[in-house]
């Protein structure tokens, strides 16, 4: 990072100017951040692909007349042994009181008894508008209630589209809140236990903080006015993004600054040199994940493509607050605020002698059989990605525990052929309606067909399917009826539906996953290049980053079978585990490599591998464990995607920072020496063909290395 804009953000006057500019822009982010709950959009047409069949089938329904905002809670009523005369008269009550509910769109719908004489349920047709996300949860609580409050030993139960969106919806109810504290909270304690001061953690949280509010004020302003898509998957990440990845460029600006403080007298002159030092290689680092975020917006699944201008904004605002706020608070506190161990100047550097500079010197004698070894054990660990199912969630495994909707789903499942508001539509041409009616009644995994509704040019048929809607078998009969309606009518035949949604939504996610991925890899490779000036270690480090990941979701799966019970998960789990491990884990190649190459210039690659190892190692580590505590804490939240995602991205940056990057990267460094930066002229220059052990410890380096040491 050029020295004029390292000078301005440490100036001694320009300091408090930049204090008061971001105190004002976080009085004027936090209203608009609170707003952002309001802009999210978590209906099903924002998570859905957009070119689907289901998509459009949907699309075709609403003009033929149905309600795009129209949810059908399906409450069910059961007594072991058979209703009674009392249970009916209960029922009876609940149906008159639900008909006078003013969110109620059209007629109660039963209530319709098993076969067996044990259960019956009734259908009600909700709608509470566009915003049904937010406002379906206080409406389905009160059927709840009213449906409860019937004889002993009757259990009801709402279950549908409309108890499951409830039970959705409180999931993530305060969820924002809950994350940020919780993300503060072990990021606090970390930062503790590495600056060992009272007073220094409260510089990088403030930072990350104004920078979480600053990016999600540009978020609102760009969905309120813009038609960006957030929704609450999105905000979600979010939040833990910006505070993990904020303090990671905090902890390598703050390592450097304490650095550079034992080889300067005035601390604007040592963070202007930390600043001009660190400040490339946080720039790449934040860089690479904006681009990476970015390359999601070629996603077919629009919530995953609305994710990447998400992510992308608040990593960039955070880089901006973190190399502009955090120099200026740092040189306005002075070296008091490292108290009780200050850099003083002359003092020695104790990474010279730490932790990292001696396994340094352990892998120095062998560093062929020590990346061997290395990779063989994550090669090993990538055999458990066989027992993950990338094939999506059903209803009842989205959810950890069991809401009232999947145990009504479970109760209806035993005493009905068919669950009912799930139903299968068929949207076709009116001239080829019942043609089309009988292919789907002779469709083998379909219970029941409905009689045609002709609107128009247009008709739709409706079905009910013999299968749990979420099932195997419930996907393959849509499979099957999509093959059998390319041959009847028109051709013009599109299924719809819950069912049809889902399996649109994995084949979606599948295809993002075999694009999107190696798109990234691309975007990661490019930049990799341009910074270090070379093919080779760019190509070494991707191959690293490839290894990682495959033992992230090796040892996820083996955590997820002893935790959570559940080794099946959302088809886009792949993707959104390598973009955040990928583009999250590569500035951790960035931090020790760049660093590498500034000490190669001056001491040799072999010499530089060791320097930069001892140097970085310790606050790599320390980043590391914040972004890792940081994701980890989404498994505290009661949906199995999140809580799968957050603890896979915090097994492979664990991987990453304290096996990959510290032990991996540089052995393999140490092996192939100078050939590294092939085929810049820093490839030409002589290396050691060993090093000492005493040779090891970090020391400045630069043109100005002479005159600060």
């Amino acid at each position: 990072m050029g020295r004029s804009f390292a000078s301005r953000v440490s100036h001694p006057r320009l300091k408090w100017v930049i204090l008061v500019f971001w105190l004002v822009v976080a009085a004027l982010s936090a209203p608009l951040a609170g707003g952002l709950t309001d802009e999210q959009e978590n209906d099903i047409a924002a998570w859905l692909p957009a070119d689907a069949e289901s998509t459009q089938a949907l699309q075709l329904q609403t003009e033929l007349g149905a309600d795009p905002d129209l949810i059908p809670a399906v409450v069910v009523y059961e007594r072991t042994g058979g209703l009674t005369a009392a249970d009916d008269a209960a029922i009876a009550e609940d149906v008159q009181a639900f008909g006078e509910l003013p969110e109620l769109d059209g007629t109660v719908v039963g209530p319709v008894p098993s076969e067996d004489g044990e259960a019956v349920q009734l259908v009600v047709p909700l709608n509470v508008g566009a915003d049904g996300w937010e406002q379906i949860a206080p409406v389905v609580d009160g059927i709840r209630a009213e449906a409860s409050d019937g004889p002993d030993g009757l259990s009801a139960y709402v279950t549908g589209p409309a108890g499951s969106a409830a039970d959705s919806a409180e999931a993530f109810a305060g969820i924002d809140g809950t994350l940020l504290f919780a993300a503060l909270g072990v990021v606090i304690v970390i930062l503790l236990f590495t600056y060992r001061s009272p007073v220094l953690w409260v510089l990088p949280i403030f930072s990350a903080v104004i920078a979480l509010f600053t990016s999600q004020a540009v978020i609102y302003l760009l969905a309120r006015y813009a038609d960006l898509t957030v929704n609450a998957q999105s905000a979600s990440i979010l939040t833990v993004l910006v505070v993990g990845a904020g303090t990671d460029y905090a902890l390598l600006l703050v390592a450097r600054y304490r650095e550079e403080l034992r080889l300067h007298t005035d601390r604007h002159e040592a963070m202007t040199e930390a600043v001009h030092r660190a400040g490339p290689a946080v720039l790449a680092s934040g860089s690479t994940v904006v681009l990476g975020m970015l390359c999601l917006v070629f996603a077919e699944m629009n919530s995953t493509a609305g994710l990447g201008p998400v992510a992308a904004i608040g990593v960039a605002v955070t880089l901006v607050v973190l190399m502009t706020l955090l120099p200026a608070l740092l040189v306005i506190c002075g070296r008091w605020v490292f108290w009780p161990v200050r850099p003083t100047f002359g003092s020695a550097e104790p990474s010279a002698t730490g932790i990292w500079a001696r396994i340094g010197a352990r892998i120095r004698p062998r560093p062929r059989s020590t990346w061997i070894v290395t990779s063989g054990l994550l090669l090993a660990a990538c055999a458990g990605v066989f027992l993950l199912s990338p094939n999506g969630l059903t209803q009842a495994e989205s959810f950890r525990g069991t809401p009232e909707s999947i145990e009504g789903d479970a109760v209806a499942a035993q005493h009905f052929p068919a669950v009912a508001g799930n139903a299968v539509n068929v949207v076709t041409s009116a001239a080829s309606a019942d043609e089309v009616a009988a292919a789907v009644a002779s469709t083998e995994g379909i219970a029941q067909t409905g009689q045609p509704q002709v609107v128009g040019d247009q008709a739709l048929v409706e079905a009910a399917l013999a299968d749990p809607f979420d099932s195997p078998a419930a996907y393959a009969t849509i499979e099957r009826l999509r093959t059998n309606l390319d041959d009847a009518g028109d051709g013009q035949a599109l299924v719809g539906g819950n069912t049809a949604l889902n399996l649109d939504v994995q084949d979606a996610s599948q295809r993002d996953n075999r694009v999107v991925i190696p798109l990234i890899m691309l975007v990661v490779l490019v930049v990799l290049g341009l910074l270090l000036r070379a093919v080779v270690a760019p190509v070494i480090l991707i191959a690293t980053v490839v290894l990682s990941y495959g033992a992230a979701l090796g040892l996820s799966a083996l955590v997820f079978q002893a935790t959570i019970g559940v080794t099946d998960t959302d088809s886009s789990f792949p993707l959104f585990v390598f973009v955040f491990l990928v583009a999250l884990g590569i500035d951790y190649n960035i931090f020790l490599m760049t660093r590498v190459r500034e000490e190669a210039v001056d001491h040799g690659t072999r010499r530089a591998a060791l320097i930069g190892l001892a140097a970085t190692g310790g606050v790599i580590t320390s980043a590391g464990l914040v972004l890792a505590a940081t994701f980890a804490v989404l498994g505290t939240l009661p949906l199995t995607f999140l809580t799968q995602l957050g603890i896979a991205v915090a097994l492979g940056v664990l991987l990453d920072t304290v096996v990959v990057r510290s032990v991996l990267v540089t052995a393999l460094t140490l092996d192939v020496g100078r050939h590294m930066w092939w085929p810049s002229a820093l490839a030409r220059r002589p290396d050691e063909p060993g090093v000492p052990a005493e040779e090891a410890a970090p020391v400045p380096s630069g043109s100005g290395a002479a005159t600060r040491r």
